[in-house]
């Protein structure tokens, strides 16, 4: 089944391209099929490129998935066109009195901030309170994981020596765990962070689920008991492109920026990227829907 995203939304033309089974609002509304509805919070400053990796991510055969796109009412995007946020973003105040089966709270490039000095801190964990009683079962990202086990459940960042930067090879510490349906006992995934999570930490909460590590850069993926929310520190809807963008950029800025690890052909920036998670990544969004999100 199709994922259901706004008729002019950028995403549109990227996923039809790609064979990608896209139901537009105007083509939902003449068949009766029943609907996932999905709450993205998108922190991201690449909002567009965001709402296209998350909307792939979530065309899963059998469901069909009806997206709606969530914006702070206290920070406005500096990377996004007004007009483009305007027409296809909403604020809490518009969706606070709806129910949704899944939510997903994306990542944010604040993790060097403290908590509390995001400017958006207090309407964040507005939300975040909101989505225990309103959503089934909720997926935070990177930072967003971070915000959501910190305001949860106590559990403080810390900032890493180095960026990690590239793709990781992970372990399953629960391969049971439907969320792992159809995984290899160890994969790849893309992290892209300057803090991370202690697993010791998280250990000590009776309520949480240590599901993922990786030797190199630790926590990857938890949840809690009640399997209404799962947190993973790293980026699996990323595209192949995208750690490439991020690197570049900040070369071209004269940044001080490592190679991304294992992702260029021969750790060459030269060479074009490897698209090692795609699999696992596809898998990870599937079996949340699955099994989490629309049996939930």
């Amino acid at each position: 089944m199709p994922v259901r995203i706004p008729s002019k939304l950028p995403a549109t033309q990227v996923l039809k391209s790609e064979n990608i089974f896209v139901m537009t609002e105007e083509c939902a509304k003449s068949k009766n099929i029943r609907q996932i509805r999905m709450l993205i919070l998108n922190l991201m400053p690449t909002k567009i490129v965001t709402e296209t990796q998350l909307s792939r991510m979530l065309s899963v055969p059998d469901l069909e998935v009806d997206i709606e796109l969530l914006k702070m009412a206290t920070h406005t995007s500096k990377n996004a066109p007004l007009e483009h946020m305007n027409t296809f973003y909403k604020t809490f105040d518009e969706v606070k009195d709806n129910s949704y089966d899944g939510m997903i709270i994306t990542g944010a490039p604040v993790e060097l901030l403290e908590f509390e000095d995001v400017t958006y801190w207090d309407e964040l964990c507005t939300i975040m309170d909101w989505a225990i009683s309103n959503v089934k079962s909720t997926l935070y990202i990177c930072w967003g994981a971070q915000a959501g086990l910190y305001h949860h459940y106590g559990i403080q960042k810390f900032a890493l020596d180095k960026k990690a930067f590239g793709i990781f090879e992970h372990k399953i510490l629960e391969p049971k765990l439907q969320l792992f349906h159809g995984f290899d006992n160890e994969f790849f995934a893309p992290h892209s962070r300057h803090t991370e999570i202690c697993g010791d930490d998280i250990k000590k909460v009776s309520e949480l689920d240590l599901l993922s590590t990786s030797e190199e850069v630790g926590v990857y993926a938890l949840k809690s008991s009640d399997n209404r929310q799962f947190f993973i520190t790293g980026h699996p809807e990323y595209d192949t492109e995208t750690l490439a963008f991020e690197y570049f950029r900040d070369v071209k800025k004269g940044l001080e920026i490592d190679i991304p690890k294992n992702y260029f052909l021969s750790d060459n920036p030269e060479n074009p990227p490897l698209f090692t998670w795609q699999k696992h990544a596809q898998l990870l969004y599937a079996n949340w829907l699955n099994y989490y999100v629309s049996q939930g």
